[in-house]
This record gives C-alpha cells, structure tokens and sequence, in this order.
C-alpha cells in the first residue's frame, strides 16, 4: 500500500520550524536558530515523530541549492574581487588551523582500546581525516542569517562567500590527498583536473546563458514568469552538472549561476518570485533535516569527552584561523570575528566527507555519533554567535580568543 507519510512529514516540519523560528526571534536570534532546534525537537533525538528520508532528503538539498543561488543573486561582483586575494588567504588558513587541530584531538584519543577506530587502517592517516572533516564549512546557515539581517551584501558576506567557495575546493583536495593515500586507486591528479575544469565550463555556460538571457530580456520584457523558469532551471542545470561530472559541491555551481544573473536589473523579480517557494517550502525542510539527522547513540564517557573536545576545538579553529588572515589584510577586529564566526558551520558538507571517510575505512560508524554532534553544535552556534558578534560593540572578547 502506498504510504502517505511524507505529506504529514513537511506539514509537521513547516509548521515546527515557523513556531520555533517566532520563539527564536522572541530571543532576538536569527529564525534559522528555530529551525534547526525543530528538526531535534521532531526527530529521533527528542520526540521522535519525523525521520529522514530519501524525499527529504532530496527536497532538502534542492533547498540549499536555491538559497546558495540567492547568496549568488545578492552577491556585488565587484566587492567579490576586491576580497578575493583576502578570501584565498582566510580560505587557507581557515584550513590549515581546523586541520592541524582535529589532528591533535585524533591523536589524544585515538589509541588502542580507547576509541573504536578501525584497526586495519593507519592510525596517522585516521588522525589526519578527522582534522580533515573540521576543515569544511558549510556557508548556507551563514547565507540565510546574513541575508535575515540584511548584512548579506556586505564586506563580511561578500568576503564569507568568497572564503568558502575556496575552502570547498581546498577541503575536497585535502580530502582526495588523504583518500588517495589510503587507497591508490584515487588519482589526485584528476581531481585538480576536474575541479580546473569545472571553473572553464562555468565560466563559459554561464557567458552564453548570460548573452542570451540577456537579448531576450531585451526582446521580450513582457512575460516576466519565463525568466523565472529559464534562470531556476540555469540554476539546477549547473548544480547538477557541478556536483555529478566534476565532483565539486552543487551548490558551487548553484551559486555561480546566481552570480552571473546578478548584474541584471530583473534579479529582484526573479528573487522574489523564487522566494515563495524557498520560504513556504525548501528552506524549512533544509534546515529541519540537519536536526533530523541526530541519533543519540549510547555513548561512554570517553567517546562524550572526544565529542565535546572536538566540537570546542572545531569553533575556536575557524574562528582563530579565519579572523587571523583577516587581520593580515587590515580588517577591524569586529569584522575579523565576525567572518571567523561566519565560517564555523559545518553543515551536511562535514558530514559528505565522513561518509567518504567511513566508506573508505579510515573512521567506523562509531565514531560517526560524535562527528554529528560537531556538526549540529557548529550549525547551531554559528547563526547566534554570529548575531551576537554584529550587537557587540566592544572587540574585547575577539581580542582574548586571538
């Protein structure tokens, strides 16, 4: 018999996350905070009403290929390339320091009989991909609470974006040198190929779409609705390209395709239309599916301990890490803190590299519950740390943590 869950599943979801994105708000913090407290409250970790599936799953991650594509809309080009030298720089280091600290957590817990790590894997190379998952950022939290706060097309947001799209094309290259070691059938070699030819490929697909957007725009002003449907599908055309035969996040290439509309005069039509459907539908089911995913499993002190020490060390590495490159490029301590901050969720791009870790034999399931609980924990903490850092006035605080 056909089951008809999925439909009391969003009705369940939308609703949550509307009543607990009002009660955030109440608190004075982005509503995004509420939305992800309603997955935990309808999953498996509190009430246990709504569990993940693959529908979900896919709607959910329609949902952050449109708001990466907003980010892209939103985006000013030539802010963008005044901080691009900045982003590479905050980009690096934003691995390097998330890396090396990861490692450092490995290597205290990761001895025999403390930790099940897999025994038939290298103990170095285990350490090593646990600083390799604290290295990736998941910028869709940072978008939609910049954007909430109208700070999106901004210094800090343009410099944001810039810093994760380079730290999504780092981390899947530390990610292939980690993977190839343990497994020589991975060539690093074609990895850099791909990721240099996606870049030519969107750079060229998106100069055509641009040209003939553009001439039709010019020749038919109007039937307005089609522009919505031509640039969506532009949108979910370069995701899907992206993600399937260059092996780069889709939602890179999702938010290229709202970079290249951004210049256009009809961007905010076209945003405005997208946003119902973003609102009403995709977003709350995105950010609801992150809690979802949290199962609680029974976990000694010792595997507590590792998961709390993680989750500190993968704040405080971004933060330091990010805000110091900023300050290598003069900026104020506020607006240093505030990208490191921006920088902290780790999001479903954390856990995309421990699922590629754990099919690679270098973590076990076991050590997968704690990776959750730093990617929920940073998800969470970045939208209301990063709210607190644009109230404080005093840079006093940013000032102890460097």
């Amino acid at each position: 018999m056909e089951s008809y869950n999925y439909i009391l599943d969003i009705a369940l979801i939308l609703l949550t996350t509307k009543l607990f994105g009002l009660i955030s708000r109440k608190f004075q913090m982005p509503q995004v905070v509420g939305a992800l407290f309603a997955g935990l409250f309808l999953g498996p970790a509190i009430l246990n009403l709504v569990h993940e599936t693959e529908f979900l799953t896919q709607l959910a991650e329609i949902g952050v290929i449109l708001l990466m594509f907003f980010a892209g809309l939103e985006t000013d080009v030539k802010e963008l390339k005044n901080s691009g030298k900045a982003s590479l720089v905050i980009a690096i280091l934003g691995i390097i320091i998330p890396l090396l600290g990861g490692y450092f957590i490995a290597f205290i817990f990761n001895r025999e009989g403390l930790m099940p790590f897999d025994a038939n894997s290298s103990v170095f190379l285990q350490n090593v991909f646990i600083g390799t998952i604290l290295t990736a950022t998941s910028v869709s939290i940072t978008v939609e609470t910049l954007k909430e706060m109208g700070k999106l097309n901004s210094k800090v947001g343009n410099t944001i974006l810039a810093a994760a799209i380079i730290d999504d094309i780092l981390g899947i290259i530390a990610l292939t040198i980690v993977i190839s070691l343990s497994n020589s059938e991975v060539a690093l070699s074609i990895v850099l190929l791909k990721i240099v030819g996606f870049f030519i490929f969107a750079g060229l697909s998106s100069a055509v779409f641009y040209v003939i957007f553009k001439y039709w725009l010019d020749r038919d002003a109007k039937h307005k609705r089609r522009y919505v449907i031509a640039t969506f599908s532009f949108c979910l055309f370069l995701a899907y390209i992206s993600e399937t035969f260059f092996g780069v996040a889709d939602i890179t290439g999702a938010f290229i395709a709202g970079l290249t509309l951004s210049p256009l005069n009809k961007k905010f039509y076209i945003e405005d239309k997208l946003d119902t459907v973003s609102y009403a539908l995709l977003s709350p089911i995105f950010f609801a599916s992150i809690g979802l995913k949290l199962v609680l499993p029974k976990m000694d002190p010792v595997m507590l301990l590792f998961a709390i020490s993680l989750t500190i060390v993968a704040v405080l590495t971004k933060i330091i890490g990010c805000s110091f490159g900023c300050k290598l490029f003069k900026y104020s301590n506020k607006e240093s803190l505030q990208v490191g901050i921006g920088m902290v969720s780790r999001g479903e791009v954390a856990l995309i590299v421990a699922s590629k870790g754990l099919a690679a034999g270098l973590i076990t399931t076991s050590v997968l519950a704690p990776i959750l609980i730093v990617v929920i924990a940073t998800t969470i903490l970045s939208p209301i740390l990063l709210k607190i850092s644009y109230k404080t006035r005093s840079s006093n605080s940013y000032q102890k943590i460097i």
